[in-house]
């Protein structure tokens, strides 16, 4: 995720804890960014606010084709197709 020199990096549990929250607190919540940061626990409104803002850019960039596909290997292809996500 782009961080442009704004803070420091998001461990593994922050983020988990984020993207439970986004989903619990969507664009209509009031005081959204706020509940965020609470529920996270170790964030200000302001950074997952930020945070957010450069997922979606990302994911953006993803979507338009500005991030090039990787090029594995047959073997890394295989490995990558069997990969489970917790």
């Amino acid at each position: 995720m782009a961080m442009n020199g704004r803070s420091r990096s998001w461990s593994v549990k922050e983020n988990k804890d984020f993207e439970r929250a986004l989903a619990v607190f969507d664009r209509d919540t009031p005081d959204r960014w706020a509940n965020v940061a609470r529920a996270v626990g170790t964030r200000t409104p302001e950074e997952v606010k930020t945070h957010y803002q450069d997922l979606v850019h990302d994911v953006n960039n993803i979507e338009t084709g500005r991030v090039p596909f990787p090029n594995y290997t047959d073997q890394q292809e295989i490995r990558m197709r069997n990969l489970k996500l917790q």
